[in-house]
């Protein structure tokens, strides 16, 4: 069965509770699920204004304004919509927010997982819990091949530290409690991912367009750094694809890196150049600013794991996924029908999957 034909099998019909539904990733994951016929619940810090979110024609979806480090809402939420599979995506994503508010970075993504997991103790709906961590939850040695789901867990700064606690989090609940002997539990561990309706602050791409509407170059912080760049339709279905697999077979259940073949881990500066090549006034720079804060020089994943499980393998290179993170960009500044727009992305990366 092709993973289209999985997804829409699966979904249709299917309670999913979604935290973080109205972020960047969040709004995607929704898209997805609706266009997959799910019946859909959010659960998330209010929306922002810029949000992708408002412009995906989402209005089915359930949305209930909470923070995750709230467990009374969280978990009100949960066992009021009884939902069968949880996709935890809700934190503080940024590694240099992280610096500036660690408390926080801390609550929101260690306890906001030990919170998501301890209601799941009490919601005996629940099957299968897919949390979404990061590829900086390991112990960066600066080295070229990737890293393994095997290797040391120990995030330097504090975002990535707490990736690396909410994975800590995750495999002692499912080691502890008998409640969680039904109940299929993984996470995921996703590279650096682009795509339409990014509007975080540090982030290359929307800072490129940012500049651009500026009509002034963007400085590059560290343009050597090397990243596993993915289009965020690659961990968006990877995690809906585990999340079915795993309710099914729960030995399949574990933990899972999810990234881009070799040839699509770039450079910061070669995913600048490409996304300047598709969108016309878009420039970069270099500055010599020193006494920044500490980030990874050199992080890729070795995926072998999660596509050996599932027979899966990334389909977007590092080109397509820029051109069309530009073309959602463009077709937004237009004025084009953004929940058209997204689904057709939709459609067309599962085509033939």
């Amino acid at each position: 069965m092709s993973l289209n034909a999985k997804i829409r099998s699966f979904y249709g019909g299917r309670k999913v509770f979604v935290t973080g539904h109205n972020g960047f990733k969040g709004s995607w994951m929704c898209r997805a699920l609706a266009d997959a016929g799910a019946d859909v619940c959010g659960f998330s810090l209010p929306c922002e204004a810029d949000s992708p979110f408002g412009s995906m024609g989402l209005d089915a979806v359930k949305s209930i304004d909470g923070d995750v480090g709230n467990f009374d809402a969280l978990s009100n939420a949960v066992l009021s919509f009884r939902p069968e599979v949880i996709i935890h995506m809700a934190a503080q994503p940024l590694v240099l927010e992280s610096y500036r508010d660690p408390v926080l970075t801390y609550r929101t993504n260690v306890m906001g997982t030990v919170n998501i997991l301890e209601t799941v103790r009490k919601c005996d709906s629940v099957k299968s819990v897919v949390n979404v961590t990061t590829d900086k939850v390991y112990k960066n040695m600066e080295r070229t091949e990737g890293y393994r789901e095997n290797e040391v867990l120990d995030g330097h700064d504090p975002y990535s530290n707490s990736k690396s606690c909410s994975e800590l989090v995750t495999a002692s609940y499912g080691r502890s409690f008998p409640e969680y002997k039904g109940v299929s539990l993984s996470t995921c561990r996703a590279g650096n991912v682009i795509g339409g309706g990014d509007r975080a602050k540090d982030r290359i791409i929307p800072d490129l367009v940012r500049s651009a509407e500026r009509g002034e170059p963007i400085t590059l912080r560290n343009p050597g750094s090397v990243r596993p760049y993915q289009h965020v339709l690659e961990p968006v279905c990877a995690y809906l694809l585990l999340a079915a697999e795993q309710a099914a077979d729960n030995r399949v259940a574990g933990c899972y890196n999810i990234g881009p073949d070799e040839e699509s881990t770039v450079t910061t500066q070669k995913l600048a150049q490409l996304f300047c090549d598709n969108w016309a006034g878009a420039s970069w720079k270099t500055d010599a600013e020193t006494g920044r804060p500490h980030e990874a020089g050199i992080l890729r994943l070795n995926c072998d794991k999660f596509k050996s499980t599932f027979n899966w393998a990334p389909k977007w290179k590092i080109e397509e996924s820029v051109k069309r993170t530009a073309d959602w960009y463009a077709a937004e500044h237009r004025g084009d029908d953004m929940a058209a727009l997204t689904s057709l992305q939709i459609k067309d990366y599962l085509s033939g999957m």
